[in-house]
């Protein structure tokens, strides 16, 4: 972790230096010996720092690609064409190492992230409202990271909560060389910031900050993924009632994932990763790796494209026919701004139906009319010819599930349904026919912990099998 915080904390520095010219430059300490407080002294300077944060989170090993990537090509909604770019290769075949480039700088990404966020959480200002909503911010911003280190990294904690999780690291102590907490205490951190980051964030600042609903999406999903089913439910009810956002419906779903700039007015939206004409990830975005117009690498499996019906506006504007490598291919149309375009697609990390489906599964097993009636305000808001689920018991809930799948596919949730249900990864013949299968008793559904991490810190600890 030591080298993680030396390069986040230059990085502060660095945007403090170049954004702050306030005091006398004879008067100023060597900007190298700036202690966070120092680097942090005024609210314009947290305002700096937390755009810093947000910009971690569009590194592309970060939700600028690699994670939303990998939770649907690890799973089994996508795969590598025949024809590629030579890119994600190892999710396809299940043949990750110690030593991937991806995984490592998931990893990476993800703690320098944090580390920003740390500095503006521990800044001893107080006093305004901006500071405060600022400070709410780093709080989701840091809860949204080790949510999703410790779903790739760590056992679900429907399984064992007791076992190794991820490392919590929340100051900026360059010596210590931070052991694995347990997935429990992992847990426990990240809804600990939300509740601060609900409490703090009072204004409403659009789609590409966090705002005090989607800290509570958030903890919706976190709750979820925690077995807590009365938690969920209830974070998830204070979104929808009280939030002010409205879903997507049949009427506006493409116009709706057609536009790539951020939105203000309280559509779907609750959070999403910016990419704009100026700051993006090139040719490596998100958007490119489906889009045929960049490399086009990634192709919706055959089952997916099957689940949904022919009158279904997620199979009818999300989904084109053609040949790719010489064999049939679908392709996927829900990122339609590669950049180079005016408004690059962003990065949807949380929006109003995953809670709406939050809330439908967290109903089980007590209050199946309500779990229904959540579920197909979703399922009905897609399709105008279905008339609704009104399945039952454990065919009730595969159907919240498949009904997850097809609505948040290409997104990057498919991956962590499977686990924390703990399911067996069963995969179209589109995948090679040496990854078909994917057990969850098998080491590789863990991520391993990157070996750079390993070699200069003698507590920290291998995932089983690599």
């Amino acid at each position: 972790m030591k080298n993680l915080i030396s390069k986040s904390f230059t990085i502060v520095l660095l945007l403090v230096f170049f954004s702050s010219c306030k005091k006398d430059f004879l008067d100023r300490s060597p900007y190298t010996s700036l202690t966070p407080t120092q680097a942090l002294g005024t609210e314009a300077d947290l305002q700096v720092a937390l755009r810093g944060a947000y910009a971690g989170l569009r590194n592309s090993d970060l939700f600028g690609r690699t994670v939303p990537v990998a939770g649907d090509e690890y799973s089994d909604n996508v795969y590598v064409s025949v024809k590629n770019s030579g890119r994600y290769i190892q999710f396809n075949t299940y043949a990750i190492t110690v030593a991937d480039g991806n995984v490592g700088g998931f990893w990476t990404a993800a703690y320098s992230t944090i580390l920003r966020a740390n500095n503006i959480i521990n800044s001893p200002l107080t006093g305004t409202a901006n500071i405060t909503q600022y400070k709410g911010e780093a709080y989701a911003i840091r809860a949204l990271c080790y949510f999703y280190l410790v779903r790739y990294y760590a056992k679900p904690f429907t399984d064992d909560p007791t076992s190794l999780g991820v490392p919590i690291v929340l100051t900026n102590d360059v010596t210590q060389q931070a052991p694995r907490n347990t997935v429990a205490e992992v847990y426990t951190q990240i809804l600990a910031d939300l509740d601060k980051a609900y409490t703090n964030i009072t204004m409403y600042n659009g789609s590409i900050q966090f705002s005090k609903y989607a800290a509570k999406a958030l903890q919706a999903k976190v709750y979820l993924y925690k077995g807590d089913n009365t938690s969920a439910k209830t974070a998830a009810l204070d979104v929808i009632n009280n939030s002010g956002f409205t879903a997507i419906t049949t009427a506006n779903w493409a116009s709706y994932w057609g536009n790539g700039s951020p939105r203000t007015d309280k559509l779907e939206t609750l959070f999403e990763v910016s990419s704009d004409g100026i700051n993006n990830n090139g040719f490596d975005a998100l958007t490119n790796i489906y889009n045929q117009a960049g490399y086009g690498d990634l192709l919706c499996a055959d089952d997916l494209y099957a689940s949904y019906s022919s009158t279904d506006i997620r199979r009818t504007a999300g989904f084109t026919t053609g040949t790719r490598g010489g064999l049939p291919a679908i392709f996927v149309q829900k990122y339609k701004n590669p950049n180079g375009s005016a408004n690059p697609d962003n990065t949807k990390i949380l929006r109003l139906s995953d809670v709406y489906l939050i809330a439908s599964e967290a109903s089980l097993p007590a209050d199946e009319a309500s779990s229904k009636t959540y579920l197909n305000y979703i399922a009905t808001n897609r399709d105008a010819s279905f008339t609704g689920y009104t399945s039952t018991g454990a065919v009730l809930l595969s159907n919240i599930i498949t009904e997850r799948r097809k609505e948040m596919a290409f997104e990057g949730d498919r991956y962590g349904d499977m686990n924390r249900l703990k399911k067996d990864i069963t995969r179209a013949t589109n995948f090679p026919s040496t990854a078909l299968t994917l057990p969850y008793s098998d080491t590789r559904r863990l991520f391993p912990i990157p070996q750079a991490e390993l070699d200069p810190n003698p507590n920290m600890k291998q995932n089983p099998g690599y």
